[in-house]
């Protein structure tokens, strides 16, 4: 299915762009917004028709859960069943870039298609101050993936949003580029705490709060929560992980004291790689279709976020 073509609205961070984008969410239209992490593609969580065309305009398999965004812990409550663990990172680390999955409660009144017919949802209390004024004043909760075409590059800026998906959504809130520049982490509970996807947040704070190591989950036990398909993040050329150099033909995408096409971090910072994760990905997907190796990151703190991302980017094409 083809999304329909329209003409998609670029709106500033200001009082009359934050008040439009919130009434085309109301209206049933699909607004990409900047959060901390990177840009969402937001619906009205409530509305079937508004969160079917997320998956149309995405291009987004159907079984693939969305996460809903909510302004306020509270807001979250009336929508899951939080246990102790739960209240306890919901505490320590919203707003912010991590998402939990609870259990979906019987009067959420959310669309099933958020939840893709699981009996649970992804929650995220953002922390851009953007998102939480458009998330105020449309006042739903708001089912918003990475706003790009399924399997590719995740936004970290507005005129990435508007280069994948200009024309099949009605705007684009230009909230400038986004600081951590990987998607949220992901938690679960089935019943103890499970990593579902590692992200913005690390994994060694998730712990320290609970005092517990995280199981975390496997490959081959189906799709829980978002992101967590095995191809994605996908540029068009093919690559290669943990290149030492490039070889002839190739282009390097560095990490630390390396020559390359384009360096994630040459100082070896890992919050700085992050950020330019997907910036540096989309130039290098816009400059051709020549191989891209790509520099060993260390898999700590947020480079396990990273090297999540880039393994799926570097996964044969499903």
């Amino acid at each position: 299915m083809t999304a329909k073509i329209m003409q998609t609205e670029l709106l500033q961070a200001d009082d009359a762009g934050i008040a439009r984008a919130a009434t085309l969410l109301n209206a049933g239209g699909l607004v990409s917004f900047p959060t901390e992490t990177v840009y969402g593609l937001g619906a009205n969580a409530r509305d079937d028709v508004a969160v079917a065309r997320i998956y149309e305009a995405k291009g987004r398999p159907s079984f693939n859960p969305l996460i809903v965004h909510v302004p306020t812990l509270e807001a979250a409550r009336a929508l899951a069943v939080f246990d102790d663990q739960a209240e306890r990172l919901a505490g320590a680390f919203w707003p912010g870039p991590l998402t939990l999955v609870l259990p979906l409660k019987e009067d959420a009144g959310l669309s099933p298609l958020v939840s893709a017919g699981l009996a649970t949802v992804a929650l995220r209390v953002p922390e851009h101050p953007l998102a939480q004024n458009l998330l105020t004043r449309a006042g739903v909760p708001v089912a918003a993936p990475s706003a790009n075409p399924s399997g590719r590059i995740s936004p970290t800026q507005a005129d990435h949003v508007m280069a994948g998906l200009s024309g099949r959504i009605e705007a684009v809130l230009d909230g400038g580029t986004c600081g951590v520049g990987v998607e949220s982490t992901i938690v679960g509970f089935a019943p103890h705490p499970v990593l579902l996807r590692a992200g913005g947040l690390p994994v060694e704070a998730i712990t320290a709060c609970l005092g517990a190591p995280l199981s975390v989950h496997a490959q081959g036990d189906g799709v829980t929560a978002p992101g967590q398909l095995a191809s994605h993040y996908a540029p068009t050329a093919a690559m290669r992980l943990n290149a030492d150099r490039a070889r002839p033909g190739e282009r390097l995408l560095g990490f630390g004291a390396v020559e390359a096409d384009l360096n994630l971090s040459p100082s070896g910072d890992l919050v700085e790689a992050a950020a330019n994760l997907f910036r540096h990905l989309h130039t290098l997907d816009a400059g051709g279709d020549a191989p891209i190796a790509v520099s060993p990151v260390p898999d700590h703190g947020l480079g396990r976020a990273i090297n999540d991302r880039l393994r799926r980017a570097a996964a044969p094409r499903v």
